[in-house]
Protein backbone atom coordinates (compact mmCIF):
# COMPACT_ATOMS: atom_id res chain seq x y z
CA UNK A 1 0.00 0.00 0.00
CA UNK A 2 1.23 3.52 -0.39
CA UNK A 3 2.47 5.11 2.35
CA UNK A 4 3.86 8.91 0.78
CA UNK A 5 1.30 11.53 0.00
CA UNK A 6 0.16 11.61 -4.14
CA UNK A 7 -1.83 14.83 -4.31
CA UNK A 8 -0.61 18.28 -4.20
CA UNK A 9 -1.72 18.42 -0.20
CA UNK A 10 1.64 18.07 1.18
CA UNK A 11 2.46 15.96 4.30
CA UNK A 12 1.96 19.38 6.73
CA UNK A 13 -1.11 19.65 5.52
CA UNK A 14 -2.39 17.08 7.11
CA UNK A 15 -0.86 18.19 10.53
CA UNK A 16 -2.68 21.27 9.58
CA UNK A 17 -6.02 19.81 9.31
CA UNK A 18 -5.90 18.58 12.97
CA UNK A 19 -5.17 21.88 14.38
CA UNK A 20 -7.62 23.34 12.53
CA UNK A 21 -10.38 20.89 13.54
CA UNK A 22 -9.15 20.74 16.80
CA UNK A 23 -8.31 24.02 17.55
CA UNK A 24 -4.43 23.98 18.59
CA UNK A 25 -1.56 22.44 17.75
CA UNK A 26 -1.58 19.08 19.91
CA UNK A 27 2.10 18.45 20.79
CA UNK A 28 1.87 21.81 22.51
CA UNK A 29 0.00 21.01 25.17
CA UNK A 30 2.23 20.09 27.66
CA UNK A 31 1.91 19.41 31.44
CA UNK A 32 3.77 21.71 34.08
CA UNK A 33 7.34 22.28 33.69
CA UNK A 34 7.92 20.72 36.96
CA UNK A 35 5.62 17.52 35.76
CA UNK A 36 8.18 17.64 32.38
CA UNK A 37 11.49 17.79 34.37
CA UNK A 38 10.55 14.27 36.72
CA UNK A 39 8.57 12.70 33.74
CA UNK A 40 11.53 13.35 30.97
CA UNK A 41 14.10 12.04 33.72
CA UNK A 42 12.06 8.48 34.16
CA UNK A 43 11.69 8.70 29.97
CA UNK A 44 15.63 8.86 29.50
CA UNK A 45 16.00 6.64 32.77
CA UNK A 46 14.07 4.00 30.74
CA UNK A 47 15.59 4.55 27.46
CA UNK A 48 18.92 3.92 29.30
CA UNK A 49 17.70 1.18 30.99
CA UNK A 50 16.45 -0.52 27.30
CA UNK A 51 19.94 -0.02 25.36
CA UNK A 52 21.52 -1.59 28.47
CA UNK A 53 19.05 -4.58 28.28
CA UNK A 54 20.87 -8.03 26.75
CA UNK A 55 16.98 -8.60 25.25
CA UNK A 56 16.18 -4.64 24.13
CA UNK A 57 13.16 -5.92 21.72
CA UNK A 58 11.48 -8.08 24.66
CA UNK A 59 11.98 -5.33 27.52
CA UNK A 60 10.72 -2.87 25.60
CA UNK A 61 7.50 -4.82 25.03
CA UNK A 62 7.51 -5.89 29.12
CA UNK A 63 7.91 -2.58 29.88
CA UNK A 64 4.30 -1.28 27.20
CA UNK A 65 2.82 -3.97 29.25
CA UNK A 66 3.40 -3.29 32.54
CA UNK A 67 2.61 0.19 31.77
CA UNK A 68 -0.71 -0.62 30.35
CA UNK A 69 -1.67 -2.51 33.67
CA UNK A 70 -0.29 -0.21 36.17
CA UNK A 71 -0.15 3.48 34.72
CA UNK A 72 -3.58 5.76 34.84
CA UNK A 73 -4.60 7.75 31.41
CA UNK A 74 -3.11 10.86 32.53
CA UNK A 75 0.25 9.41 33.18
CA UNK A 76 0.59 7.56 30.16
CA UNK A 77 -0.71 10.78 28.07
CA UNK A 78 2.14 12.89 30.27
CA UNK A 79 4.35 9.93 29.22
CA UNK A 80 3.38 10.34 25.27
CA UNK A 81 3.87 14.26 25.56
CA UNK A 82 7.42 13.45 26.37
CA UNK A 83 8.28 10.83 24.15
CA UNK A 84 6.89 13.41 21.49
CA UNK A 85 8.80 15.99 22.90
CA UNK A 86 12.16 13.80 22.88
CA UNK A 87 11.29 13.04 18.94
CA UNK A 88 10.48 9.35 19.43
CA UNK A 89 7.44 9.52 17.69
CA UNK A 90 6.97 5.37 17.94
CA UNK A 91 6.86 5.46 21.68
CA UNK A 92 4.64 8.41 22.03
CA UNK A 93 2.31 6.24 19.90
CA UNK A 94 2.22 3.40 21.86
CA UNK A 95 1.49 5.55 25.02
CA UNK A 96 -1.31 7.68 23.62
CA UNK A 97 -2.49 4.14 22.03
CA UNK A 98 -2.24 2.85 25.74
CA UNK A 99 -3.93 5.57 27.25
CA UNK A 100 -7.13 4.93 24.75
CA UNK A 101 -6.91 1.47 25.87
CA UNK A 102 -7.28 2.62 29.61
CA UNK A 103 -10.12 4.47 29.04
CA UNK A 104 -8.62 8.29 28.27
CA UNK A 105 -11.18 10.72 26.70
CA UNK A 106 -10.53 9.94 23.10
CA UNK A 107 -11.44 13.74 22.25
CA UNK A 108 -8.53 14.40 24.40
CA UNK A 109 -5.62 11.79 23.21
CA UNK A 110 -6.34 11.21 19.90
CA UNK A 111 -5.51 14.23 18.21
CA UNK A 112 -2.01 13.59 19.82
CA UNK A 113 -2.33 10.30 18.58
CA UNK A 114 -2.69 11.42 14.59
CA UNK A 115 0.01 14.34 15.05
CA UNK A 116 2.73 11.96 16.02
CA UNK A 117 2.09 9.54 13.85
CA UNK A 118 1.77 11.90 10.82
CA UNK A 119 5.08 13.70 11.75
CA UNK A 120 6.80 10.55 10.62
CA UNK A 121 4.87 10.05 7.46
CA UNK A 122 2.63 6.90 9.41
CA UNK A 123 -0.29 8.00 7.41
CA UNK A 124 -1.93 4.55 7.21
CA UNK A 125 -1.51 4.05 10.56
CA UNK A 126 -2.84 7.37 11.62
CA UNK A 127 -6.05 6.22 9.24
CA UNK A 128 -6.70 2.94 11.17
CA UNK A 129 -6.52 5.03 14.33
CA UNK A 130 -9.45 7.13 12.68
CA UNK A 131 -11.18 4.54 11.93
CA UNK A 132 -10.92 2.85 15.18
CA UNK A 133 -12.38 6.15 16.93
CA UNK A 134 -15.39 6.51 14.01
CA UNK A 135 -17.02 2.89 15.12
CA UNK A 136 -17.47 4.40 18.30
CA UNK A 137 -17.90 7.90 17.45
CA UNK A 138 -19.29 7.91 14.20
CA UNK A 139 -20.73 11.78 14.64
CA UNK A 140 -17.30 13.39 15.06
CA UNK A 141 -17.18 15.18 11.63
CA UNK A 142 -14.42 16.92 12.36
CA UNK A 143 -11.73 12.98 12.91
CA UNK A 144 -14.27 12.08 9.64
CA UNK A 145 -12.21 15.34 7.46
CA UNK A 146 -9.39 13.87 9.08
CA UNK A 147 -9.77 10.60 7.96
CA UNK A 148 -10.77 11.96 4.51
CA UNK A 149 -7.63 13.71 3.60
CA UNK A 150 -5.70 10.88 5.06
CA UNK A 151 -7.33 8.82 2.14
CA UNK A 152 -6.40 11.36 -0.08
CA UNK A 153 -2.66 11.16 1.12
CA UNK A 154 -2.68 7.37 0.95
CA UNK A 155 -4.22 7.07 -2.75
CA UNK A 156 -7.68 5.66 -1.53
CA UNK A 157 -9.28 8.22 -3.89
CA UNK A 158 -12.88 5.74 -3.28
CA UNK A 159 -12.79 5.83 0.74
CA UNK A 160 -11.31 9.58 0.71
CA UNK A 161 -14.19 10.79 -1.28
CA UNK A 162 -17.10 8.75 1.00
CA UNK A 163 -16.02 10.06 3.84
CA UNK A 164 -15.20 13.88 2.49
CA UNK A 165 -18.92 13.62 1.24
CA UNK A 166 -20.05 12.83 4.82
CA UNK A 167 -18.66 15.72 6.09
CA UNK A 168 -20.13 17.98 3.32
CA UNK A 169 -23.40 16.65 4.01
CA UNK A 170 -22.90 17.56 7.89
CA UNK A 171 -21.19 21.15 6.88
CA UNK A 172 -22.22 22.15 3.52
CA UNK A 173 -20.53 25.57 4.43
CA UNK A 174 -17.22 24.51 5.38
CA UNK A 175 -14.92 25.77 2.63
CA UNK A 176 -12.00 23.91 3.23
CA UNK A 177 -14.25 20.19 2.88
CA UNK A 178 -14.98 21.86 -0.76
CA UNK A 179 -11.29 22.59 -1.39
CA UNK A 180 -10.04 18.91 -0.12
CA UNK A 181 -12.92 17.59 -2.62
CA UNK A 182 -11.80 19.78 -5.40
CA UNK A 183 -8.49 18.74 -4.86
CA UNK A 184 -9.25 15.00 -4.98
CA UNK A 185 -11.27 15.48 -8.20
CA UNK A 186 -8.62 17.20 -9.75
CA UNK A 187 -5.69 15.56 -9.27
CA UNK A 188 -6.62 12.08 -8.17
CA UNK A 189 -10.05 11.55 -10.84
CA UNK A 190 -8.80 13.60 -13.55
CA UNK A 191 -12.27 15.12 -13.02
CA UNK A 192 -12.07 19.14 -14.12
CA UNK A 193 -15.89 19.13 -13.97
CA UNK A 194 -16.54 18.21 -10.42
CA UNK A 195 -13.52 20.45 -9.32
CA UNK A 196 -14.51 23.33 -10.50
CA UNK A 197 -17.54 22.81 -8.48
CA UNK A 198 -15.94 22.61 -5.49
CA UNK A 199 -13.50 25.17 -6.37
CA UNK A 200 -16.23 27.66 -7.51
CA UNK A 201 -18.24 26.42 -4.28
CA UNK A 202 -15.14 27.05 -2.01
CA UNK A 203 -14.13 30.75 -3.45
CA UNK A 204 -17.97 31.60 -2.64
CA UNK A 205 -17.89 30.82 0.87
CA UNK A 206 -13.62 32.25 1.82
CA UNK A 207 -13.12 34.42 -1.49
CA UNK A 208 -9.99 35.21 0.19
CA UNK A 209 -8.83 31.52 1.95
CA UNK A 210 -5.70 30.32 2.31
CA UNK A 211 -6.35 28.42 -1.14
CA UNK A 212 -8.09 31.18 -3.03
CA UNK A 213 -5.04 31.66 -5.70
CA UNK A 214 -4.85 27.98 -6.23
CA UNK A 215 -8.73 28.14 -6.55
CA UNK A 216 -9.09 31.11 -9.00
CA UNK A 217 -6.29 29.26 -11.20
CA UNK A 218 -8.32 26.00 -11.61
CA UNK A 219 -11.37 27.19 -12.33
CA UNK A 220 -12.69 25.49 -16.07
CA UNK A 221 -13.29 29.63 -16.54
CA UNK A 222 -11.70 32.24 -14.17
CA UNK A 223 -14.04 34.67 -12.12
CA UNK A 224 -12.25 37.83 -10.90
Amino acid sequence: MASEPKSRIEAQSWHDQIVARYGHCPLFTWPTYSACLCVASIALASISSVGCATTPANKAQADMETLRRESTPDNLIIRGNTFARLGDMTRAEEYFTAALEQGADSRKVLPLLLDVCMRTGRYRLAAQHAENHLRKHPDDVGTRFVLGTLYVALGDRHEARSALEQVASARPNDPEVHYALAVLARDSENDVVDADKHFREYLRLDPNGAHAEEARASLLKRVP
